[in-house]
């Protein structure tokens, strides 16, 4: 059934509720994996206790066994020689061969037990990995549910009154999307980038053990070893920045741009960014700074990707009424006639500026690069 009204409270309670249902199931799974892996450690950690108990074990009952025969062969020769023997050394005789087969058989029996909890443990060792396995599957996949929704909401936006419910939710939208890449900004750098700091420190320690040792081999593969982590480790800050520049709501807009800027000109290298900011400097709602920042962020990526181009120039000017963006490269252009896959960035980049009541053109031809300009209006 296709409601012809919906009042814009209750689609947004709707969209909250839905999206917060799938963000505290994602929670809970979460929290499933993390308590299985401190059960898996806490497991393998009784597991090496009762594999050694039970190598104890084996080695004592070897010995007893080698005890057990020799106070038989005893036994078998007090027996034989009854007459030569005292009453009393018989007795000894039957009494220390039956303590040790006594002590072998409750050896043997506790071996078994040993042996039975082994096997056990490590049957809830396998569970506990599929359990694992199978959480961080469901978490990728909570994930790539909750972004799609993010994602394709604004297409609800059909269903409002009015061009301006319209625009507020899909304001609504792009903050939650924010939301998210901050999230994920902090969950990136708190956990992976913490870790390659740690395998760093270690592989120093092994370093000078080996070192130490004279392992030349081994030194080379943890010299290499080094190198890898120290790419791993640039690659997730930059994935980080990617997904939420933290100087954005620390220092504002032009700080942040002319940062993001110099770090993509320096990864790249074959492509000079001149960026120029001929207005003030004023910070601005967060809503226009965050929204600002992607579309000179997906036209600037775009000119990387698509454009080939050797010189990109990005124009910043903020007035008491209005923001201007110019971004222009020399590269081989487009013909805007014609839709291609890589047009759907356009289409966001399009979607953003009418949310907030701009206006967006684009001035390209084949071989004489592109020219974006944007233009803003800000609220009084």
């Amino acid at each position: 059934m296709v409601l012809k009204k919906l009042e814009t409270r209750t689609l947004d309670h709707i969209l909250e509720s839905m999206i917060e249902t799938v963000a505290n199931s994602k929670k809970e799974i979460f929290n499933i994996a993390e308590q299985c892996r401190h059960d898996y450690d806490d497991i393998t950690n009784e597991l090496a206790e009762v594999q050694k108990m039970s190598s104890d074990m084996t080695q004592d009952g070897d010995k007893l066994e080698d005890r057990v025969r020799h106070a038989r062969k005893r036994l078998s020769e007090v027996s034989k020689n009854f007459k030569e023997y005292t009453e009393v050394e018989v007795r000894e005789a039957y009494e220390m061969a039956h303590k040790l087969q006594m002590e072998l058989t409750m050896n043997r029996q506790l071996e078994k037990q040993l042996k039975e909890r082994r096997d056990d443990l490590e049957r809830r060792l396998v569970s506990l990995n599929c359990t694992i396995d199978r959480a961080g599957d469901l978490v990728s996949q909570i994930s790539v549910v909750m972004n799609y929704m993010m994602s394709d909401i604004r297409q609800m936006g059909a269903e409002l009154e009015t061009a301006k419910q319209k625009q507020d939710f899909g304001l609504k939208i792009i903050e939650a999307q924010e939301d998210e890449r901050k999230r994920l900004s902090r969950e990136i750098h708190d956990g992976p980038a913490q870790m390659l700091a740690n395998v760093m420190m270690r592989s120093d320690l092994i370093e000078k053990i080996h070192k130490e040792r004279s392992g030349e081999e081994a030194m080379t593969e943890i010299r290499n070893l080094k190198v890898m982590v120290r790419s791993a480790l640039y690659e997730v800050r930059r994935i980080i920045y990617d997904l939420r520049p933290m100087a954005l709501d620390d220092l504002g807009l032009v700080p942040t741009l002319r940062k993001y800027l110099q770090t993509i000109e320096d990864y790249h290298k074959t492509t000079k960014i001149i960026f120029s900011n001929i207005g003030m400097d004023n910070r601005l709602p967060a809503k226009y700074e965050v929204a600002l920042f992607r579309l000179i962020q997906e036209s600037v990526q775009n000119a990387f990707k698509h454009a080939e181009a050797n010189v990109i120039e990005v124009k910043l000017q903020i007035t008491d009424t209005m923001v201007y963006v110019d971004v222009k490269d020399d590269g081989k252009g487009f013909d805007d006639t014609i839709r291609k896959k890589e047009s759907f960035g356009l289409i966001g980049m399009r979607e953003r500026v009418d949310l907030l009541g701009g206006e967006i053109f684009i001035d390209t031809s084949i071989g004489n690069g592109t020219l974006v300009k944007i233009q803003v209006p800000l609220e009084r």
